[in-house]
């Protein structure tokens, strides 16, 4: 007995420890580090001082460590103690634009995961003639670059009146999202049909069986569709861009693209720009590292792969 427990210990070992296994972990170390060290690096830029950074550009420790990247971002800097550390004497109103960001997302997101889930379950359970051809037809939206897009898009906000206003940046993306009906659709799809014919014979219509019974069932799909378009509608740039020139609705993006065009006669204040970017990404971080789990669990059991 001892003798067969010795050599099950030691085939353990021996396969715990093996070339493959090694070689496995050494690759996810090498994946890990290449997808961490831009944020360390975005890190240790926004703790350096900019006269500082430009005599040791390659040092993997921040350079004249400082906190006043953050001040400058954060307007609690002077523009005497700004310019002293490199920067051009500009900040931000990172609270205005956090919640220009928050309204912009928040929004557009709530929009979309509700027009998605209605046609999702339109798709997947009502019976209508042209269904899957329709289906067909929105599915094909997914082909479709989005720059095709903006200008038909950005003629009708102005023809509208809506430029510079939170309604002409939510509306255009409000309503449809291949990708979200998509998603939806498939988790629906798996959904027992029993559940509603019983609710049917206790006299629901489909309107009470969505609200009542599809949705709450779907609660971990939707939360996962909804985080990612409130980050993709977060990260949005170029649309912004276009339709909104006053700063009481520009988000946050499009506020750090004119951070770093302060100072059109000297060098970037990299520094300050690394701070702000570090504000712009740490509730995409947070809500990642909450809910990461969540979204692989739903998109695998979506059938997506």
């Amino acid at each position: 007995m001892s003798v067969t427990t010795a050599v099950t210990v030691r085939g353990a070992r021996l396969r715990r420890f093996s070339p493959g296994r090694a070689l496995a972990w050494a690759y996810l170390a090498i994946v890990v580090f290449i997808t961490l060290f831009p944020f360390y690096w975005i890190l240790r830029t926004a703790l350096s001082n900019n006269y500082s950074l430009a005599t040791h550009p390659s040092s993997l420790l921040p350079v004249g460590f400082t906190f006043g990247a953050f001040k400058r971002v954060l307007g609690l800097a002077s523009i005497a103690e700004a310019q002293a550390q490199g920067g051009s004497g500009a900040s931000l109103n990172i609270a205005l634009y956090l919640r220009n960001s928050m309204i912009y997302a928040g929004v557009q997101t709530v929009c979309i995961v509700f027009c998605s889930a209605t046609a999702a379950y339109a798709f997947a359970r009502l019976r209508w003639r042209g269904r899957n051809v329709v289906f067909g037809v929105l599915l094909g939206a997914l082909m479709v670059p989005s720059v095709f897009t903006m200008l038909p898009n950005f003629v009708l906000i102005k023809d509208l009146g809506l430029t510079n206003t939170f309604a002409g940046i939510i509306l255009p993306g409000a309503f449809f999202s291949a990708f979200g009906l998509f998603f939806l659709r498939q988790f629906m799809l798996g959904i027992s049909e029993e559940i509603e014919e019983a609710a049917i014979i206790d006299g629901a219509g489909p309107l009470r069986v969505f609200f009542r019974i599809i949705l709450p069932m779907s609660a971990g799909p939707l939360a996962t569709i909804s985080l990612l378009l409130f980050i993709n509608a977060w990260n949005d740039y170029f649309w912004p861009l276009l339709v909104a020139n006053d700063a009481s609705v520009q988000p946050l993006t499009l506020a750090l693209g004119v951070f770093k065009q302060s100072s059109p006669q000297a060098a970037p204040d990299w520094a300050g720009l690394m701070a702000a970017t570090l504000f712009a990404a740490l509730p995409m971080l947070l809500l990642l590292v909450v809910f990461g789990r969540r979204i692989i669990n739903s998109i695998g059991f979506s059938g997506i792969k």
